[in-house]
């Protein structure tokens, strides 16, 4: 259901709120509901009937200050959907408005959702927040990823000023377990501290929440990661939540980096193969 867009003179605003339903070995697309420039794609079946796939699409293609995406996604039990984005996201240099988007994933008992979108492209004064928040029930799995990169590749551009702040949270059988907020400026010291971002272009995470990762799935997201430049971390944070960093010189290192991880990861909590979305390859 679309509802008139909600523009003002602090920018746009959007929002997709989107429902999946499980039961019989399929899952469908039960609810899809938008306002604004912020819809889905029809849902593909590329694995079958038990996994539904949903491209989400931001026609405007980036994000200017003053906007705001806000992105929900409730599976119900036994549903299982994949969601990714067609292209890089990209947030425009900003004119003293903050630019913001936030995606809420809710996997109910026995659900599962993969949240796997392209990179998002962080203009040179870019403004902007980016929020990730995993509510994952008993019997639940979420896997999710974010990649940022800082400055537009193709053009050498470097992140010499504005600010990107990043905001993490999970919340397991209702409990907030994991809340983590970090904020980078650029032309900033961090860029290049050893403890900061190493003179990276891009940073990524993937959090996997909800299914237990034992010692073996653990070395196996350590060596899927150990081929791919750059620096990253693989870290248990508790029996069923674990967590992905990286640091890289491109956002395309970064996305294959995380994509390793993520073939790991799948057959073993999701119970099945890894293949990459179709639109990926287009």
């Amino acid at each position: 259901m679309a509802v008139a867009a909600l523009a003002s003179r602090e920018g746009w605003h959007a929002r997709l709120d989107l429902c999946f339903e499980g039961g019989r070995g399929a899952t469908r697309l039960a609810r899809r509901e938008h306002v604004g420039p912020l819809v889905v794609q029809r849902p593909l079946y590329p694995e079958g009937p038990a996994v539904c796939h949903a491209i989400v699409v931001h026609p405007p293609g980036g994000i200017a200050g003053g906007d705001a995406l806000d992105i929900a996604v409730d599976a119900r039990a036994a549903a299982h959907a994949l969601l990714t984005t067609p292209g890089a996201g990209k947030l425009y240099k900003s004119a003293g408005r903050v630019a913001s988007q936030h995606v809420r994933l809710v996997a109910r008992e026995g659900a599962t959702i993969e949240w796997l979108p392209q990179e998002t492209i962080v203009f040179d004064a870019a403004d902007a927040l980016l929020g990730l928040h995993l509510e994952v029930e008993p019997g639940a799995l979420v896997l999710a990823w974010e990649i940022a990169t800082l400055g537009r590749e193709a053009m050498g551009e470097s992140f010499r000023g504005g600010r990107l702040a990043t905001r993490l949270s999970v919340r397991r059988a209702g409990h907030l377990v994991v809340d983590e907020s970090g904020e980078v400026r650029g032309g900033s010291a961090w860029l290049a501290s050893p403890v900061g971002w190493r003179n990276a272009r891009t940073c990524a995470a993937l959090v996997a929440a909800g299914r237990r990762v034992d010692d073996d799935l653990l070395g196996a997201c350590r060596d899927a990661l150990a081929a791919w430049p750059g620096t990253a971390a693989v870290t248990r944070l508790a029996p069923d939540l674990l967590a992905v960093r990286y640091l890289g010189p491109t956002a395309g290192e970064a996305r294959a980096a995380l994509l390793a991880a993520w073939s790991a990861l799948r057959p073993a909590l999701a119970g099945r193969a890894a293949i990459s979305p179709r639109i990926w390859a287009t």
